[in-house]
């Protein structure tokens, strides 16, 4: 869909791009403190949330708003060598903008699809000022014939607006920009959708080989751009394109050549969540990211946006991460769009927005029951790895937190209003405002209308077994039912136990559908020798993604050959002294019920001393260090 290049924002106190609201801003900024209370309370270390808030911008502060200029045949070889121009369209009021600036820059990247080979390459085309010329002139790429190319864009500022260097260079190059004047923000892309289509075709088809994620050391698969246990308020944003500046601000792409010819250059980065993914986590997790031919840097690989997007599209287990509904990048006039919504999927290889798939509640549950368990559970690898930005947090566990504390807050996705939890994540302060400890407080799973004042429930979900015994086989005919809410597209573990010998009987996984319904017809066998089906069996359903925590479970009623359970929520545990119901969680110095799993009690881990390397920069983050801190979050 065409956009339109917008005019410079109109102040407005209803609109989410009035040019006094900042819509990304620091997580260490704090709401109604005074700043000498601040101080006192950063310097004996307290425990603080990390809210967000808008704030009048001072006249020191750069425009948070520009525009690009897209060049003319932006898909050809030669569009893709032409340098894109930034500039700002309100220069006189709020300043310029200026792509040395670490809170102006925008960046692309193109990712580019041989039909023919069915293989992939990287080309990211350089960002000027406007009126400049660049420190190197970039080569124009030998791209394959019949070449399907795509361009994503991201910004270190908050509203990008792209402009065409001729009228028609907008619609031929299919770009999107948001809603008609509403923006996306930090993002925008052109000929994603033809892109996607015509490499997904090529996937159905079995001639594209996507690489496997392997296995993290924690024992779980490497994450994917769409794993709850990286994502945040708005997944999949901004690139990772990297430039070079010299010190009068001209850009270069970065290449072997050209780092050698501006010695002196400093690195230009966009911090985005595909890069947290692919720079920090995955070494820290020892995994590997798929990566492609750098064609303006010959002999090296590079990351890709699209390349993570179809990876994680193909091979991300349920749930899966898509954006919501909440998302601040597709608020239309800060309210939901399915639109919008719907638009800036189709830039990231996402289906289209339903109510169904985009329910910002859900991916609040599931951000809740995964995303918080895996960054406990990795804290012992995440401890002691890089932080992304040193002067936010002084490791990668500490970085993670935060974020995940502002994504899950009232200034983020208002998980905490939602799901009527308290915030699982928080952070200590240094006297300097850097992250120094974070702690994640999980209690078991929680529901969608808990207290969230630690005690623990279980997601309900419900549901049916009948069974039909013939003893002359030796089998069972098993039909079973389930209906698990806010739990769509889901896995689900059904099983049957027999609670008198601890033996299951029967056990699967299934998947819910787009309502979070499921139906299995199945057979239970090696019943040999059993004329009747006894009272002790049970009808269990557990969630694999909260480490199989029983959701529901209902006594299996005999008659004789025949026999039915009706599912109910899996209840608290019992008193001492008392005996636990048939696959519910017993009490402290009772025996569990075979094949079910109690129902964790709430539990704080928080991170150890400091590492060694805490508040340095180093070759991995050093891009990104100098990025203002006036972002909600700097990825």
């Amino acid at each position: 869909m065409l956009t339109k290049p917008r005019s410079a924002p109109r102040a407005s106190n209803t609109s989410m791009y009035a040019p006094n609201k900042r819509r990304r801003l620091s997580p260490l900024m704090i709401i109604g403190i005074s700043v000498p209370l601040l101080l006192a309370m950063i310097g004996v270390g307290v425990v603080v949330v990390l809210p967000y808030i808008n704030s009048h911008a001072a006249a020191a502060v750069p425009n948070p708003n520009c525009t690009l200029i897209v060049p003319a045949n932006a898909l050809s070889a030669q569009g893709l060598a032409t340098p894109y121009q930034l500039v700002a369209p309100d220069a006189a009021a709020n300043g310029p903008c200026n792509e040395a600036n670490p809170n102006q820059g925008a960046f692309v990247q193109g990712t580019i699809f041989d039909p023919a080979t069915n293989t992939f390459s990287i080309y990211s085309p350089l960002v000027i000022d406007k009126g400049t010329q660049p420190a190197v002139v970039p080569t124009a790429p030998k791209l394959p014939a019949n070449a399907v190319v795509g361009l994503w864009f991201g910004f270190n500022g908050t509203n990008l607006t792209l402009q065409g260097a001729q009228g028609n260079t907008l619609r031929n190059a299919r770009c999107v920009n948001g809603l008609n004047q509403s923006v996306f923000g930090q993002f925008a892309y052109c000929a994603a959708g033809r892109f996607f289509q015509v490499v997904n075709q090529a996937i159905a088809a079995g001639k594209v080989t996507i690489p496997a994620l392997g296995m993290a050391k924690d024992g779980m698969p490497c994450m994917t751009s769409r794993d709850f246990g990286l994502v945040d308020m708005d997944q999949s944003d901004n690139v990772q394109t990297q430039y070079l500046a010299n010190a009068n601000g001209q850009t270069a792409q970065v290449t072997t050549a050209n780092q050698a010819q501006l010695a002196n250059a400093i690195t230009l980065g966009n911090p985005s969540d595909n890069a947290l993914l692919t720079k920090f986590v995955d070494p820290a997790l020892g995994c590997t990211p798929w990566m492609a031919p750098d064609l303006a840097n010959p002999g090296s690989m590079a990351l890709s946006m699209a390349l993570d997007e179809i990876q994680a599209n193909a091979l991300q287990g349920a749930p899966m991460a898509l954006v919501p509904l909440g998302d601040p990048m597709t608020l239309n006039n800060a309210n939901p769009s399915m639109q919008k919504t719907t638009m800036y999927r189709r830039g990231v290889d996402q289906t289209p927005a339903t109510a169904a798939n985009a329910s910002t509640k859900t991916y609040c549950m599931n951000l809740l029951n995964i995303g918080a368990p895996r960054i406990q559970k990795d804290m012992t690898m995440t401890i002691n790895a890089t932080s992304p930005a040193p002067a936010v947090a002084n490791s990668l566990f500490t970085f993670l937190v935060s974020r995940f504390n502002m994504a899950f807050g009232n200034g983020g996705l208002n998980c905490t209003g939602l799901l009527n939890v308290a915030n699982p994540a928080a952070v200590t302060l240094d006297g300097n405002g850097v992250a120094i400890t974070g702690t994640i407080t999980l209690a078991g799973a929680t529901t969608g209308t808990g207290t969230g004042t630690g005690t623990t429930t279980t997601q309900a979900a419900t549901g049916s077994a009948n069974i039909t015994l013939d003893p002359n086989a030796g089998n069972a005919a098993l039909s079973l039912k389930v209906s698990y809410p806010n739990h769509n597209n889901a896995p689900v573990v059904v099983s049957i136990v027999d609670s008198a010998t601890a033996k299951t009987l029967f056990s699967q996984q299934i998947n819910t559908d787009n309502n979070g319904q499921a139906a299995l017809d199945s057979a239970i066998n090696g019943l040999q020798g059993l004329t009747a089906i006894p009272n002790t069996w049970v009808y269990n359903v557990a969630d694999p993604n909260m480490n199989n925590t029983v959701v529901g479970t209902g006594n299996v009623v005999s008659n004789g050959t025949t026999g039915a359970a009706t599912l109910a929520a899996a209840p608290a545990a019992p008193a001492a002294g008392t005996t636990p119901v048939a696959g519910t969680t017993p009490a402290a110095g009772t025996t569990p019920v075979a094949g079910t799993t109690p129902v964790a009690a709430p539990t704080t881990v928080t991170s150890p001393a400091p590492p060694a390397s805490a508040g340095q920069v180093t070759p991995a983050n050093a891009p990104y260090n100098k990025v203002s801190k006036k972002k909600h979050h700097m990825w």
